[in-house]
């Protein structure tokens, strides 16, 4: 049995067993005969894109999450592990492990008196901008915004914008969410 198949089986068993279906339910919601569902969840199926695709959209997952290593419930990362990304006068650390279609969520602390330039999104991206320690200044679209602890901005994350500490003695740390266009 190949890695695939395998992870196959393990998801599609554990997906439908975690919404109380029977594999006659399933087979029936996703229009694929319930011997085919069977063979799916042993491994020994090769099933075609369009059979995956049924699968998947009675299951309400994407194709990938159908063939990708089975996630477990829990997974620890020490803070050791997770890659910060250095940028100008910033430190941006994820605060997911893994990555969401559409979605970035990250921590951004900025020196005493630093500057990050930020990068346009996709057109139609927004961006949720919350202060968490100091102050942020965001600048977008020739306005400039102040943020003090525990304040938020909401912005077109598509147009050019930067993020200034205007405190010169204290570090600001702020949370950013980009929530990309489709």
């Amino acid at each position: 049995m190949t890695d695939i198949n395998r992870n196959l089986a393990d998801n599609i068993r554990r997906l439908r067993e975690a919404r109380n279906m029977s594999q006659q339910r399933i087979a029936t919601i996703s229009g694929i005969p319930r011997p085919t569902w069977a063979s799916l969840e042993t491994g020994t199926a090769n099933p075609t894109l369009a059979v995956l695709n049924k699968a998947a959209g009675a299951l309400n997952v994407s194709i990938e999450e159908l063939v990708g290593s089975p996630r477990s419930e829990f997974r620890f990362i020490p803070a050791e592990k997770v890659r910060e990304r250095k940028r100008q006068d910033a430190k941006l650390r994820p605060l997911i492990p893994e990555a969401l279609p559409g979605l970035e969520i990250s921590r951004t602390e900025l020196t005493p008196g630093g500057r990050m330039v930020g990068v346009p999104h996709t057109t139609g991206t927004r961006e949720y901008l919350t202060c968490e320690r100091g102050k942020v200044e965001l600048v977008a679209g020739g306005e400039h915004h102040l943020l003090n602890e525990g304040d938020m901005l909401v912005f077109r994350g598509d147009q050019r914008h930067s993020y200034l500490n205007p405190d010169k003695r204290r570090l600001s740390i702020s949370i950013s969410v980009v929530c990309f266009a489709n």
